[in-house]
């Protein structure tokens, strides 16, 4: 199961990845018009605005990579709690679409996370005192 949790982090930090090139570099391209159903006059008025979100988007991904690099997992469940507190507000005022694309494979992270978190045996627990 741990193994599940580390893979659905780095899901996580990919998508976040991806939406950091949406948001910073394809936002005017086609693929970015198409996948936040603009026209390219609303895409240049907001391309700033996007590329600052693009860019805590990947603030959210390193933040995800660095907990695992580091075997953190606290961090991790930080990062994680992050990314879901930020869907949540996206799916409530931009698309309800984001909350199952952004939040639920965060939620689902956190979840098996926690799960791993708790299956520590006594003798782990006795190791980190």
């Amino acid at each position: 199961m741990k193994i599940l949790a580390i893979i659905l982090v780095i899901i996580v930090a990919a998508l976040h990845v991806w939406f950091l090139g949406l948001e910073m570099f394809l936002w005017e391209h086609p693929i970015g018009l198409d996948t936040f159903s603009q026209t390219p006059e609303q895409a240049s008025q907001t391309a700033v605005l996007a590329a600052n979100q693009g860019l805590y988007n990947g603030f959210l991904a390193a933040g995800l990579l660095w907990g695992l690099v580091r075997r953190n997992q606290e961090f991790i469940l930080f990062f994680l709690l992050c990314v879901i507190v930020a869907g949540v507000y996206g799916a409530l005022t931009v698309s309800p679409s984001i909350l199952y694309v952004q939040a639920a494979p965060a939620f689902i992270a956190l979840f098996l996370n926690l799960l791993t978190k708790r299956a520590k045996t006594p003798s782990q627990k006795m190791r980190l005192k």
